[in-house]
């Protein structure tokens, strides 16, 4: 075992950079991955292969955020044509455009798919009612630079955000009003919430940092040797990994912030990492334009994982060879 080698699986198809992902729940069909890019077509994959599925398309700009729901059945996107759009994830087909004043950032849906709330470069956040898309249910004013990421969380009556501001921000979900402020010294470039909850994680320059959710206090603070792009906590909360600007994906103990591994396989910086639902593989999405998936546990017997020994990694090229076309008309 010890000559074992992380073996990242590459996942093609993407023609410019790949700049968020996100997985769905699991399923009865496994769980699902997709990735927005600067080519302005996301794709589906099946998340524990990264085996294509199909790609959505309609968009007219760079696509800069995506989400799934819980159940797989619904996709949404935010791109440089000023609109979200929200996709039927089984056929493919477009349900619905919402249009914004400015490049839509990021997307994140409710639990109960039933709102999408939406960040964007006019510096403000949104809810919107999937039933009546009209015009937003609420709007959050407060953010002085443009939104980078936002999520729901605390069963959909709070929404996280950070901002071109150097701020991360909670806010009450019922009425856009702002709770709590966190400021950094730098852009923080990515937050993520825990599945249940519980621990805010934050990357912002060359650190990562973790917060409890509802008070907002510091649990953790770790430097890595790179900028930081990207940040996620393994469910269980032992380990995270994160990569930026030095190509390089680190997995580092979360009590100590020891780095256990660090691997490199992308040709350019990483811009999001994202943990699978199941916590056996973590996701990676890069300048090069590909998506590439990490064993949690190197040598494994997990998806398309075989144990591989000797010094040198091979990757597993998945070429977008479709199970399913799920393009739009």
């Amino acid at each position: 075992m010890a000559n074992l080698r992380q073996t990242p699986l590459t996942c093609s198809g993407h023609t410019r950079p790949v700049v968020h992902l996100a997985f769905s729940d699991i399923t009865e069909s496994s769980y699902f991955l997709i990735s927005a890019s600067k080519d302005g077509k996301p794709m589906l994959r099946q998340g524990d292969t990264g085996d294509w599925i199909g790609t959505f398309e309609g968009h007219k700009g760079a696509v800069w955020g995506v989400a799934i729901n819980k159940e797989a059945t619904k996709a949404a996107s935010g791109a440089a044509d000023f609109h979200a759009k929200i996709w039927d994830a089984v056929s493919g087909g477009e349900e619905l455009s919402i249009p914004h004043k400015h490049i839509v950032k990021s997307v994140h849906f409710s639990a109960d798919s039933s709102q999408l709330a939406t960040g964007c470069n006019d510096k403000k956040l949104r809810i919107w009612d999937l039933s009546k898309p009209e015009e937003a249910v609420v709007e959050f004013a407060g953010h002085t630079g443009g939104i980078k990421h936002c999520y729901f969380y605390r069963n959909d009556t709070r929404l996280v955000s950070c901002s071109d501001d150097k701020t991360v921000r909670v806010w009450d979900a019922s009425n856009g009003k702002e709770i709590e402020k966190l400021e950094f010294s730098c852009v923080p470039n990515s937050v993520e919430i825990s599945p249940e909850g519980g621990v805010l994680t934050v990357a912002a320059g060359n650190t990562v940092s973790f917060w409890n959710a509802e008070s907002l206090q510091k649990l953790n603070e770790f430097k890595v040797p790179s900028i930081v792009n990207s940040a996620s906590l393994l469910p269980e909360k032992s380990i995270f990994v994160c990569g930026g600007d030095d190509l390089k994906m680190y997995k580092m103990d979360y009590q100590t912030g020891q780095e256990l591994e660090s691997f490199k396989g992308h040709f350019g910086p990483i811009h999001c990492v994202r943990f699978s639902p199941d916590g056996e593989l973590y996701a990676s999405g890069s300048e090069d334009g590909t998506l590439r998936l990490w064993q949690t546990t190197v040598g494994k017997t997990y998806g398309l994982w075989k144990c591989v020994e000797g010094p040198t990694p091979v990757e597993n090229n998945i070429q977008p060879t479709a199970l399913q076309e799920v393009a739009a008309n």
